[in-house]
């Protein structure tokens, strides 16, 4: 069980350097993009109540017009400066348009390998966590039922 919890934790630090590899091939990556202005038809907000903890999220969506098509605009942060009919800039980036870089870095394939990586390093380490700490659970118990057969009341 040593064995395996060792083995656990050292998956995990590899998981680990490799989110750091990621992150840093995420933010270095170079995004093409071309600037464009686009005109808004429409925006919305929804809010959505978590039901346990009570804490209230709002989700932005604002559609624009550019080219002759209707998008939606990825990565907006706020309804501020998105009014109907007004003309704001956008990033279009693989047919897609978006609000501003971090949302174009964001979703690159670098970037989802990055995400895998930060949650799987998450996983691995309640895992390894779990499995040292089951180990150490049943060294105890070995070792005291080693200590009952040698008492001297059994002999």
């Amino acid at each position: 069980m040593k064995n395996k919890a060792a083995i656990m934790w050292g998956i995990t630090v590899i998981c680990l350097v490799l989110t750091i590899v990621f992150w840093f091939l995420m933010n270095n990556a170079e995004i093409s993009y071309e600037e464009v202005s686009a005109i808004v038809t429409a925006t919305s907000s929804k809010d959505v109540v978590n039901k346990k903890t009570g804490s209230r999220t709002t989700f932005y969506e604002v559609k624009v017009r550019y080219d002759g098509k209707e998008y939606e605009l990825k990565n907006v942060h706020g309804l501020s400066g998105y009014s109907k009919g007004k003309s704001v800039k956008a990033l279009l980036s693989n047919g897609k348009l978006y609000a501003n870089v971090e949302g174009i870095k964001s979703t690159s394939p670098v970037a989802i390998v990055y995400f895998v990586f930060l949650f799987g390093t998450f996983a691995m380490f309640i895992v390894s966590a779990t499995c040292m700490s089951k180990s150490k659970t049943k060294n105890k118990v070995n070792k005291s039922e080693g200590a009952v057969k040698n008492s001297p009341e059994e002999k």
